[in-house]
């Protein structure tokens, strides 16, 4: 009896994964240990300040990738069980991945990977990329779309950091440049590519609603709270640590409080736009992570905060529907204004304090501008790769086998999951119908 074809693209996410969590298991069978406990009492001292000192951050950034991020992209209001569950899946998904192309690539030796929570957390760093640049398709693409995306884009993101940071040399401890602008590019590419279309009007779920837009309000509280960790994390203990704790929570409470203002300014009543609240209170975490550790007096903090929220919430005003006019882009989470534009303002401010502190070094004039065009270079480097993978990899997403859901079914949990309110989801005829159609399109 054969098949009904709406029901292969739902087989074919499982095949996807059960294919995909098989192979992983062979590979940490052959390959894939821990190290050998030491009987030394300062080795095991040291091991033990390592998991003290780094577990606590982890778990912090944990929440904020699984709770608060997954939120966040739930202001979509027919698409909250898809939002947070694919987050879910593919911040698994790409973690793994990534820890099996970084242990081949710098950590087999004598045919073993040792594992340790240091490698563990660098590939949940890789993670990051794919959640943030799925963004601009949120709601348009299918699962095994979004897992193939992620299937190209982490080995693209690992290769350019790095010649991003080993090669070219360039400070970014908070992953401003390597994670930030990196990701957005990637998925405003893969946008341009998937979904090369005129413009459209706007979807009629793809309004949110009150009760949307309040989770997804929810979700920037608890991302704000723990963002700190996220660009600490990998400072050095001590001094760098703290400058960086410090930095981050003043440019986010000069980010939150700006944001506050410009919005209100910029709407004729005098109201505050949600969607400015959710992204602009987060614009100063990203700006500020390329220059955290660096010294520099906290009212840089507080200026490059407030900057990078008004750039962000003048993006969210006027140049989102200026590349949705001009360049027909979609951009459905606005990661261009959360992460790409205060990530250019962060990486032009690490510029300009390279050098001033080789000004500072030398006593009057910079000996050499090779640092702060190192940084200038990792710019140019992560939005030119990314962009072009981007691209490369939307047009690969067309393929029909992955079956893009119909326009109609765009922004609708009813098509990946069984909702219980059947007045809201579509009929068996008509889901059969648009099935098909999906494998079509």
């Amino acid at each position: 009896m054969a098949v009904p074809p709406s029901t292969y693209p739902h087989r074919l996410l499982p095949l996807f994964l059960g294919l995909f969590q098989a192979a992983l298991l062979l590979f940490f069978a052959l390959f894939v240990t821990y190290d050998e406990p030491s009987t030394q009492a300062e080795d095991t001292s040291l091991v033990a300040n390592q998991v003290y000192s780094t577990f606590p951050f982890f778990q912090d950034i944990q929440v904020m990738l699984v709770v608060g991020l997954g939120l966040l992209l739930t202001f979509l209001p027919r698409y909250g069980f898809s939002a947070l569950t694919h987050n879910f899946l593919l911040l698994n998904f790409s973690m793994q991945w990534a820890l099996v192309l970084q242990g081949l690539l710098h950590h087999f030796h004598h045919g073993q990977i040792h594992l340790d929570l240091h490698k563990l957390l660098i590939s949940e760093f890789a993670a990051v990329t794919v959640l943030i640049s799925v963004g601009a398709v949120l709601g348009r693409a299918s699962p095994c779309q979004l897992l193939i995306m992620a299937t190209c884009e982490i080995p693209i993101y690992l290769a350019s950091e790095w010649v991003i940071v080993i090669c070219l040399g360039v400070l970014d401890v908070g992953g401003t440049i390597t994670i930030h602008v990196f990701s957005c590019y990637f998925g405003l590419g893969v946008s341009k590519a998937l979904l090369r279309a005129t413009q459209q009007p706007l979807h009629p779920k793809e309004a949110p609603t009150t009760s949307s837009d309040l989770m997804s309000l929810v979700g920037t509280l608890i991302l704000w709270v723990f963002w700190p960790s996220f660009v600490a994390i990998l400072c050095q203990p001590g001094d760098a640590q703290h400058r960086a704790i410090l930095n981050t929570l003043l440019a986010m409470s000069a980010s939150a409080i700006t944001t506050v203002v410009a919005s209100s300014l910029l709407e004729r009543d005098g109201k505050l736009s949600p969607s400015h609240l959710q992204n602009g209170s987060l614009a100063g975490g990203v700006a500020i992570g390329v220059v955290a550790d660096m010294a520099m007096p906290p009212v840089a903090a507080l200026a490059l905060g407030s900057l990078s929220a008004v750039v962000c919430v003048l993006g969210f005003r006027f140049l989102t529907p200026l590349l949705g006019r001009k360049l027909t882009l979609h951009d459905q989470c606005g990661i261009h204004n959360l992460h790409g534009l205060p990530g250019i303002l962060g990486a032009a401010a690490s510029v300009v304090a390279v050098l001033v502190a080789s000004k500072d070094t030398s006593g009057s004039q910079p000996s050499q501008l090779s640092p702060a065009l190192c940084q200038a270079a990792g710019l140019a480097v992560a939005i030119g790769a990314s962009l072009l993978a981007g691209l490369l990899t939307g047009a690969a997403l067309r393929l029909p086998c992955l079956a893009r859901p119909p326009e109609r079914l765009c922004f609708d949990d009813s098509l990946y999951f069984k909702i219980q309110d059947q007045a809201e989801s579509p009929g068996p005829d008509s889901s059969a119908e648009e099935g098909a159609l999906a494998l079509k399109e």
